[in-house]
């Protein structure tokens, strides 16, 4: 008996001596002797993921279906984000004539690993088979596309999808050698560069790959991807209109440009592509969650609710719904769907994408009816989850807030002297996440003055422009290369700023921009828009501390992962903007949430006096503004001022000791400190 085609795909170079002689008799189809070596193996080394994939697949031929779905469910605990053991998975599962369940495991495995031929091809029959003409069409077109690569590149793009992605660049960049236009292996290696951090270098291997063949709609939509990623969001959406005229019927390019839409501001005409998107496929569910989102933003909190419990209804296991429903803040599961998520995240066959957004909405499900154990268990694992797959380094952020302190200092100022664009047209409220930005923001975009825009990307995207070669996770040339700025290059940037975050505003002569983390550039801020005004919206450190922890971010906020990481990011974030005032006195109005909360007129009053604005009534009935909000406390920001936010953390108290440890104790009240420790 032979193996199917490609199905195996193990090359000896990735494998230990001991495992050789298995894997060529598994691929000869010597399944008996193969089994008896992978049992010695597995004895000696139980939790070896070769060799558990191999048992799982010997058996599966056996018929020993029992033995092959207890190897398949060990390798998942070691490797839950394998797409061949999903595909797997799927095998067995036809094999014992269940192919619904099958198709299940296929579409997995099809989309942790897009270059499982096997798996596509099943998924190709059975779409066909029940008249699904979209999906059969692009399964046959990843068929398609995946014979017709040369075996390298499809181990390759296989072992790329399983994380080695330092084999997988070497022989790559030995195929690009020997084949420099092969488009195919451009997108390969652009990938890899994306997945290690090197956007400017996945970014030109793909504008490269599309000029060799623009015709070909996955690199365009790969090469959008990578601009969205580096914010060129002008060059993203001239990508995606060209992808859905070359395409018009290609469903996916179209759900592509809704959400370029949204991310453009305009969520009505988002709202109008994904639904008639929804009548050509009423069972896209991530049409579904997307639709949802955008109806949340409009403050349409029912329609987005109905969005995502049609989402899951086609799909039990797709996490993101249930999240986006705990995220609204004002949603109460009810004990079925708080039974569905605990059944869901506890298979074993569930991705880690899926399970993190199981675990947050199953936090946020527990602690609304008061179980605040479960709630704290949930939040823990979905945070450990994230934390392990994050690069992120607590040192090398103290180092880099650290460097603006010690570049941008009282002399630094002085030898830069005047200069920059004089334009009085931008605020920015800044701080950190779930500190109470959207509140305010809120709050000043009620004025009939200033425009409330977005988490604007722009001064991220200049500081990252401002290291030079080196702008991946190291401190680079930034920020002493600010001092090379002359007047005029620093007008120009300051200038450019204004031009091109016009897209998000309308006729309101101020705007907002609240990107919370722009407080680690307020330096260059000052030096290209000396006029601009900058509000510090701050909250107490347990508060704000602890509501990072429980939020499930979307990117960027990796240090919410964990609460020592928590705790220390405050520390440092107190530090710099102790920094900045002293060096730019008067430049920054601190604003505390617990005052917004306990004196709103009299705080409002003093934030529009520092804008220079009159006094409109509009701002202190905030939570009737009609207007997009895209942030976790979107829904909070509609209603009038409370005090729900306040002490959360308290039922957590005995969960937080790592925080404390961490924490400045000079930013903590001492019976705070007195419950956690008791």
């Amino acid at each position: 008996m032979s193996m199917e085609k490609n199905e195996l795909n193990i090359g000896e170079t990735t494998l230990s001596v001991d495992l050789t002689e298995a894997t060529d008799a598994v691929k000869g189809g010597s399944f008996e002797y193969a089994l008896g070596l992978l049992v010695t193996i597995l004895k000696e080394n139980p939790d070896h993921i070769d060799g558990l994939y191999l048992a799982a697949v010997s058996s599966r031929y056996l018929k020993k279906f029992d033995e092959s779905q207890r190897y398949i469910e060990h390798l998942l605990t070691i490797a839950p984000d394998m797409g061949r053991a999903y595909q797997e998975l799927g095998h067995l599962n036809r094999d014992r004539g269940d192919e619904e369940r099958a198709v299940v495991h296929y579409r997995q495995a099809c989309e942790l690993n897009p270059a499982l031929i096997p798996g596509w091809n099943f998924l190709y029959q059975y779409f066909v088979k029940n008249n699904n003409k979209p999906a059969a069409d692009h399964a046959l077109e990843q068929l398609n596309k995946l014979n017709s690569l040369p075996g390298v590149l499809l181990y390759i793009d296989q072992i790329l999808n399983e994380g080695r992605l330092g084999m997988a660049e070497a022989k790559c960049r030995a195929f690009l050698k020997e084949n420099p236009t092969h488009t195919y292996a451009m997108s390969l290696l652009a990938e890899i560069a994306n997945r290690l951090g090197y956007f400017d270098d996945a970014e030109f291997l793909l504008q490269k790959a599309v000029e060799f063949e623009p015709e070909s709609g996955d690199l365009r939509l790969q090469y959008a991807s990578i601009l969205r990623k580096k914010q060129k969001f002008e060059k993203t959406m001239e990508q995606v209109n060209i992808l859905c005229s070359q395409f018009p019927d290609n469903q996916n390019y179209q759900a592509q440009k809704a959400s370029e839409v949204m991310q453009n501001g305009d969520h009505e005409e988002a709202i109008k592509i994904l639904e008639e998107i929804q009548k050509k496929n009423p069972y896209n569910f991530s049409v579904l969650t997307s639709k949802g989102h955008a109806q949340k933003t409009l403050g349409k909190t029912k329609e987005a609710i109905s969005s995502y419990q049609s989402a899951y209804q086609i799909k039990p296991d797709h996490g993101e719904a249930f999240f986006s429903l705990a995220n609204l803040k004002t949603y109460k599961f009810s004990d079925a769907e708080l039974t569905n998520m605990r059944q869901q995240v506890e298979r074993i066959d569930l991705s880690l994408r899926e399970k993190v957004y199981f675990h947050f909405a199953l936090a946020q499900g527990y602690e609304a009816v008061g179980r605040h154990e479960e709630a704290f268990e949930h939040l823990d694992k979905g945070n450990k989850i994230k934390r392990d797959q994050s690069q992120y380094s607590i040192e090398r952020m103290e180092q880099e807030l650290n460097a603006q302190i010690n570049v941008c200092n009282k002399d630094f100022f002085d030898q830069l002297g005047e200069g920059g664009c004089e334009n009085r047209d931008p605020i920015f409220i800044l701080g950190l996440p779930r500190a109470g930005s959207t509140l305010i923001e809120q709050i000043i975009a009620s004025h009939s003055m200033v425009d409330g825009t977005l988490e604007l990307p722009n001064i991220l995207s200049l500081a990252q422009s401002l290291r030079g070669d080196d702008i991946y996770g190291k401190q680079g040339n930034y920020p002493k290369s600010m001092i090379t700025l002359s007047k005029e290059k620093r007008n120009e940037m300051g200038a450019n700023f204004i031009n091109e975050t016009k897209i998000h505003r309308k006729n309101a002569p101020m705007f907002t921009d609240k990107m919370p983390n722009n407080f680690r550039h307020i330096g260059l801020i000052h030096l290209i828009l000396p006029n601009a005004k900058i509000i510090d919206a701050r909250r107490y450190s347990l508060d704000c501390c602890f509501s990072m922890f429980k939020q499930l971010f979307a990117q960027g906020q990796e240090f919410s992962y964990g609460l020592a990481e928590a705790g220390s990011y405050y520390n440092s974030y107190i530090k710099l903007m102790d920094h900045w005032e002293e060096v730019l006195p008067g430049k920054i109005l601190r604003v505390n949430n617990e005052e917004v909360i306990q004196d709103l007129e009299g705080q409002v009053s003093r934030i529009l006096d520092f804008l220079g604005l009159p006094f409109e009534e509009a701002c202190i009935s905030f939570h009737e503004t009609d207007r997009s909000v895209r942030t976790a406390s979107s829904e909070q920001v509609r209603k009038p001022i409370n005090k729900e936010g306040v002490d959360r953390w308290k039922p957590y108290a005995k969960h937080l000791k790592p925080l404390v440890e961490v924490l400045d104790t000079k930013l903590l009240k001492q019976e705070d400190l007195d419950l956690i420790n008791k």
